[in-house]
């Protein structure tokens, strides 16, 4: 692999740890990396040990492990609001990774007694969003359209 693209591969790993809600295939990263898709699957296996797909796998799994111990949310909102759009894929690889379901996970860190942020605080203040990535500031711009003069 060239050295030289490693700051492209980087930029790709990081638009996966910035937009882990989001959709992203392996089109879009390689195309962050400015190189083929099969290229880029080889290239950054092997400067990270692991393919895009299941570095963002990971990625989203490790959010999901965060909003299951802090925020009291349902396991269908913490699958959905870090990218999953499969309960079933999600609790499937969730159980693969960690050793126990989602809500066991949940429900142990829950034991515990520790603080737990409000769900609905969490979505009310945008800190989450269900279904794909939260819209950024420049997104959310909102024109002010002059009113007419006979408009009240």
């Amino acid at each position: 692999m060239p050295v030289e693209l490693l700051p492209r591969l980087r930029l790709a790993r990081d638009r996966m740890d910035r937009d882990y809600r989001s959709e992203l295939d392996l089109d879009r990263l390689a195309a962050v990396a400015g190189v083929s898709k099969f290229y880029f699957v080889r290239c950054f296996e092997a400067a990270y040990g692991e393919t895009p797909m299941r570095y963002l796998t990971r990625r989203r799994l490790e959010r999901a492990q965060d909003l299951l111990r802090f925020a009291n949310l349902t396991v269908t909102e913490v699958c959905m609001t870090v990218g999953f759009s499969s309960l079933g894929s999600f609790s499937a690889k969730f159980r693969r990774m960690v050793g126990e379901s989602p809500s066991e996970y949940r429900d142990r860190w829950a034991a515990r007694g520790g603080p737990r942020v409000p769900g609905c605080y969490l979505f009310m203040n945008g800190v989450l969003h269900l279904g794909g990535a939260p819209k950024r500031d420049d997104d959310c711009a909102i024109s002010e359209k002059p009113r007419s003069e006979g408009a009240q």
